[in-house]
């Protein structure tokens, strides 16, 4: 009888066990108590879980970006157009856009080459034709597999880089006609050699 009874507690402790086993206490945080945008809530005396803006508040980086802001659609460029900012530009462009668009700017950075989809090259007739602002805004907001680089680089940082994609798209396009006299006789030396 004893060595029923160790079998009975046995099987009583292990269904115990297995019952109790689904009841843990847990927060999941899916289930958490929180309002989604818009709906309704007892809180507020207006019964609203969106809360209006509180007058005179400035979002958080605004100030910062407000004097750089130009539209996309805009060619201006609102910083002066001096070496220090190419130089700028271009060590900002090694650092963060060289991975994927090359040094060249020609869609062939190291990324590209392991396999990633190659972006499009900035020499590209329908890149040579966007505005500054288009340049600004896909470095700010990222477009198709480029995520944004807004937290990354500082507004007058990304219109540096701006100005290194224009001087990058000037060294494959320039005019013979806009070359200084010394280097169009080279080129027209050079030419006739051959």
């Amino acid at each position: 009888m004893i060595s029923i009874s160790r079998m009975h507690l046995g099987v009583c402790a292990a269904m115990l066990a297995v019952l109790t086993g689904g009841c843990q206490i847990r927060q999941d945080m899916a289930d958490q108590p929180k309002n989604r945008p818009l709906s309704p809530s007892p809180f507020f005396a207006d019964g609203r879980s969106e809360r209006p803006l509180l007058e005179n508040t400035v979002a958080r980086g605004s100030i910062a970006e407000d004097d750089l802001f130009v539209p996309k659609e805009s060619n201006a460029f609102p910083l002066p157009l001096t070496p220090e900012l190419l130089k700028r530009g271009q060590e900002r462009y090694k650092i963060f856009c060289t991975p994927c668009h090359g040094i060249q700017g020609d869609g062939n950075g190291m990324v590209s080459l392991r396999g990633m989809k190659h972006p499009p090259s900035y020499h590209d007739a329908r890149l040579l034709a966007v505005p500054n602002g288009y340049i600004y805004d896909v470095i700010t907001n990222g477009f198709g597999g480029m995520l944004s680089y807004s937290a990354q680089i500082p507004p007058a940082d990304r219109w540096a880089i701006v100005a290194y994609v224009r001087a990058l798209q000037l060294s494959r396009n320039a005019p013979v006609s806009e070359l200084p006299p010394a280097l169009r006789e080279k080129l027209n030396r050079e030419g006739s050699a051959k």
